[in-house]
């Protein structure tokens, strides 16, 4: 009796055993960060700033007047706030807005976003040790939303920098701020994506994360677990405004390159090429001869750019940009944007089928870049993608700035219209040939090959973009 009750015993102590070893290995796999909130917090600040700005509406909605009120009436009062109808014009009040930065020089300097002192008339930061002091703006890009601060103080403790490229997507990321006020906030998660392109800027790789960041958090840092800044904390998507699991932060990499450019500069340079792009499907990757969709296919080459100086071509794909691979349109700007300015530079593309390189030299990005507007037309003939065409007049060449193209002027149900072609896009080639007019567009659609996917140029308002057309069989 005591031999079975020791076998059947020996299972249960095994497992009991294994069980307690397992407990910590499994542990060890959630990071602890008080180590590095306690290394890592003094080098975080917070940033207040206040600005005046406009207590009322200047003027009144036109054919409005403010009714004759009774002296002492308390809508009276109520017409003076919002109108501002006082001698002296507009009453400013005071608004104020919170932010978070870190210290990356002993000497006073501080990184944080451009949205958090835009327009600030005063920016006082606050130190990990109570301290406040008045902030001075060294310089600013709203490009990469990122502001370099000065403050008046010596021997202060200096956040670790990093390196972002080296992050993996599945790393556990901190971060330190002040949301809705709250200082000195830690927050962690884990990295969710890198290289994202956002539309409100794509010349930052942003690092997309899941932790939670809210209002107040914007320019704090992004630590690593080794405690060093991978990260600027930047901005969230949201539908409500605040959290919704998806946050974004600049690489550090990008933040230190424009910190030193307006240390030393004033202002950020940054190469450009000179092309609008876009990304390619599986359709337009069989329309260009190409086994899978790859790089960045070149809507529009811009007047008087590096790229028309080195040959660019609509319906190029660039496939590397000097010796980096481009696996999508969104991957381009950051490494172009990069890349000195006044180099060159080879960039490989696809063309007609066939890959080649071209050397460019780069330039400097302008401020804005200048874009065409678009005018609506009026009618013309049919053909067998279920489009009618109508040709540009002259007046309508000069103010788009156009040598070439048809206007797209009514559309039944067909190949184009299932490609998303619109009434009022300009149509400025089909299957890498240029439409001259309405006659030689007719011409080329009736030589398209049968059952295949052809790409088509349309400019929709001031951007220039490929789509994809099945043509469709002979009955």
């Amino acid at each position: 009796m005591s031999n079975t009750r020791t076998i059947l015993g020996y299972p249960l102590l095994m497992l009991l055993s294994l069980f307690l070893v397992l407990q910590p290995a499994q542990a060890r796999y959630l990071p602890g960060f008080t180590e590095l909130v306690k290394e890592a917090a003094p080098a975080v600040v917070n940033i207040s700033t206040t600005q005046k700005v406009k207590s009322g509406i200047s003027e009144l909605p036109e054919g409005f007047e403010i009714p004759q009120l009774p002296e002492g009436s308390p809508f009276g009062e109520l017409f003076k706030y919002f109108f501002d109808q006082e001698e002296g014009g507009p009453s400013l009040r005071d608004a104020q807005s919170l932010g978070s930065g870190f210290i990356i020089s002993a000497d006073g300097y501080i990184l944080t976003n451009y949205h958090v002192v835009k327009n600030a008339d005063e920016i006082i930061v606050r130190l990990n040790d109570r301290r406040e002091l008045r902030g001075e703006v060294v310089g600013t890009d709203k490009r990469s939303d990122v502001a370099l601060l000065r403050i008046d103080a010596k021997d202060l403790p200096v956040a670790r920098i990093g390196k972002s490229s080296t992050l993996q997507v599945g790393e556990w990321v901190l971060a330190i701020g002040s949301p809705f006020g709250f200082d000195y906030s830690a927050t962690a998660g884990i990295v969710s994506a890198k290289g994202r392109s956002l539309p409100s800027e794509n010349y930052v790789p942003f690092i997309q994360t899941d932790v939670a960041i809210n209002p107040g958090n914007s320019g704090g840092p992004l630590f690593n677990q080794a405690g060093e800044v991978v990260g600027v904390n930047s901005q969230i998507y949201s539908r409500t405004g605040g959290y919704m699991g998806l946050s974004f932060a600049i690489p550090i990499e990008v933040a230190m390159d424009v910190a030193d450019q307006l240390k030393t500069s004033g202002h950020v340079s940054r190469g450009w090429l000179g092309v609008l792009i876009q990304d390619i499907n599986l359709d337009l990757a069989e329309s260009f001869g190409m086994k899978q969709p790859r790089g960045a296919l070149v809507a529009k080459v811009l007047e008087d750019s590096p790229a028309e100086e080195a040959g660019f071509q609509v319906g190029d794909v660039i496939v590397a940009f000097n010796g980096k691979t481009i696996n999508d349109s969104a991957s381009l700007p950051p490494i172009v944007g990069s890349t000195k300015v006044g180099v060159f530079v080879p960039v490989d593309i696809i063309r007609a089928r066939k890959q080649t390189v071209i050397k460019v030299k780069l330039g400097e990005l302008p401020e804005d870049a200048a874009v065409a507007k678009v005018q609506k037309p009026a009618a013309e003939k049919a053909n067998r993608l279920g489009v009618t065409v109508l040709d540009l007049t002259q007046q309508q060449k000069q103010e788009l700035d156009l040598a070439n193209g048809v206007v797209v002027e009514q559309l039944v149900d067909g190949a184009a219209s299932a490609a998303g072609v619109r009434k009022g896009d300009i149509i400025l080639s089909i299957n890498n040939e240029t439409v001259n007019n309405s006659e030689q567009f007719l011409e080329l659609i009736e030589a398209l090959p049968a059952g295949k996917s052809v790409a088509v140029l349309v400019q929709r308002g001031s951007n220039p973009t490929f789509l994809a057309i099945k043509v469709p069989k002979d009955s």
